[in-house]
């Protein structure tokens, strides 16, 4: 069974932040959590709002506890609010159902993990995650 290493965690935190970097974003949080949703590694960008690791850490660990995208689950939570509305103070982080939070794969096609990113607007934050992800030669 794979396993999503430090290594890999903070290889994802920089190619998320290069990423952001190079086009020109506001200042980004990215939180890297396990497959069962703990933090693995976590990085604040200079002058990115206190509030961000939590949004961050809720994007990847919703992700991750429910199976699908933090972006799939904001159109859960259209189609089904009270569902969403229920479910969400039962997982630890919290779900953030908005872009920015990818499951992270292995080359097996395995969930190992989650990345979860917050500052810029949803769909910039969720071109990060997916920057990052390949930065670390994984998938999303």
């Amino acid at each position: 069974m794979s396993v999503l290493t430090l290594e890999q965690a903070n290889a994802i935190v920089a190619g998320a932040l290069a990423k952001a970097r190079d086009a020109g974003f506001k200042p980004l949080t990215v939180a890297v959590v396990d497959a069962g949703g703990s933090l693995i590694a976590l990085q604040r960008s200079d002058a990115s709002p206190a509030i961000r690791p939590a949004v961050a850490q809720g994007k990847a660990a919703g992700a991750v506890a429910m199976g699908v995208s933090s972006r799939t689950l904001g159109e859960m939570a259209v189609d089904r609010p009270h569902f969403i509305g229920s479910v969400a103070p039962l997982a630890p982080y919290g779900l953030v159902p908005v872009a920015g939070g990818v499951i992270v794969r292995d080359g097996a096609g395995i969930a190992i993990g989650g990345v979860g990113i917050s500052g810029d607007t949803s769909d910039n934050d969720e071109l990060c995650a997916l920057a990052g992800i390949a930065a670390a030669g994984l998938n999303a």
